[in-house]
């Protein structure tokens, strides 16, 4: 019942191994990204707002009781991700929304970057109801997480999350746990294991590496993916067993990692990353401040970025907007539904790692035959960027 599992529903079936892995039925609406507001307090050198004209604002709460109202309809409610392209704990009114989402039943996750994360912020999260807590941490020393997170200050987010941890542990069960967030790229890749040994010490229980996406010139530099887009697309498979690492594995593990095969560990194969889109797979959709609703979070808001050296524009893709219609009309639309079909199938002509084209550059049509949105330039469908 919690996965769609009901009488009636289409499963996929996938065959795994010696084994089956069912995937979420179509019609499941299992998770909804709410994006609060798209403003922000920061302006990080990894910002999409660096190279975009849309419009900012806060999302009217018109526009957030009409979600309430689907996610009352929905059986079992949702998950709800407080996040998008902008600071949630910026929204004047986010602590009522979090506790509005709650007391529906949802399990209620938000990300920050922490600079808002103040003590009596962190007791409101806390007593309305927020179980994660996801933390954007990209550097674990002063100078190099401001050379990233531009007018942000290292010691005092820390200082915030433990406020937050010590808030946590005299509240009473269930408590929030933590995730931290690290956005990859040259210039901070080598603080990883230190930003990892930081966030244990805080309480986390949950890491997630992402990519950087180039959505400037400048990021073209500073890109860590550009072998691997295509390492693991079409080569061999390779199982692997587990094994120390330490200095007489590490070179081999290297050049195995390098080899372009598709490489399984016990439990984990690297492969399955590859046309697979989380938001879809997840049973997700998005939703912007202004309502409009998304298959996910890269089709929220038209922008350009980079793969490569090549330039690409997204445009913007929504189902519809919630102050026409109701969140469950929008989700069960038959364009909607045959998206989501389309998407699973990821049938799509593989603009990530192809030569290129003039269709390369923008998400409209591609060579197979398919129309807007397409979903072959994704970086997401390759486990090259992630969200929570």
């Amino acid at each position: 019942w919690y996965y769609g599992l009901k009488p009636g529903a289409d499963l996929v079936l996938e065959e795994v191994g010696h084994g089956l892995k069912i995937r979420l039925p179509v019609n499941y609406l299992a998770k909804v990204y709410i994006e609060p507001t798209n403003r922000c307090n920061l302006e990080c050198l990894t910002c999409i707002r660096r190279r975009w004209e849309e419009p900012l604002g806060d999302m009217e709460p018109e526009v957030f009781s009409r979600i309430m109202e689907g996610l009352r309809s929905c059986s079992p409610v949702p998950m709800v991700f407080f996040g998008g392209f902008g600071e949630p704990l910026a929204h004047p009114r986010i602590i009522d929304m979090l506790a509005q989402a709650h007391a529906l039943g949802a399990w209620v996750e938000l990300i920050t970057n922490g600079t808002m994360l103040t003590r009596s912020m962190a007791k409101e999260l806390i007593h309305n109801g927020l179980r994660k807590l996801w933390v954007s941490i990209d550097g674990a020393k002063p100078e190099s997480y401001a050379d990233v997170r531009l007018g942000a200050a290292l010691p005092q987010v820390i200082k915030n999350i433990m406020n937050f941890r010590e808030e946590c542990h005299l509240a009473p069960p269930p408590r929030p746990e933590l995730g931290i967030v690290f956005v990859a790229m040259r210039r901070n890749i080598a603080d990883l294991p230190e930003v990892l040994n930081l966030g244990t010490k805080l309480g986390a229980n949950e890491f997630l590496v992402t990519n950087v996406l180039a959505y400037t010139p400048e990021l073209r530099e500073e890109v860590l993916y550009t072998r691997a887009l295509g390492d693991f697309a079409w080569g061999g498979a390779l199982k692997l067993p587990k094994m120390d690492l330490n200095e007489e594995t590490r070179d081999p593990f290297y050049w195995t990692m390098r080899s372009g095969k598709n490489v399984s560990f016990p439990g984990d194969q690297l492969g399955e990353t590859n046309d697979y889109c989380p938001f879809i797979e997840s049973g997700s959709t998005s939703i912007s401040w202004q309502g409009d609703v998304s298959p996910c979070l890269p089709l929220l808001h038209s922008h350009q970025h980079f793969i490569d050296d090549r330039e690409r524009y997204s445009r913007k893709y929504a189902v519809g907007n919630l102050l026409q219609n109701d969140l469950l009309t929008l989700w069960n639309d038959a364009d909607y539904v045959a998206l989501r079909e389309r998407v699973k199938r990821f049938d799509f002509s593989p603009c990530t790692i192809c030569g290129g084209c003039e269709l390369f550059e923008k998400n409209e049509e591609d060579c197979f035959g398919n129309t807007f949105p397409t979903c072959g330039g994704c970086l997401w469908a390759q486990g090259i960027i992630r969200c929570p």
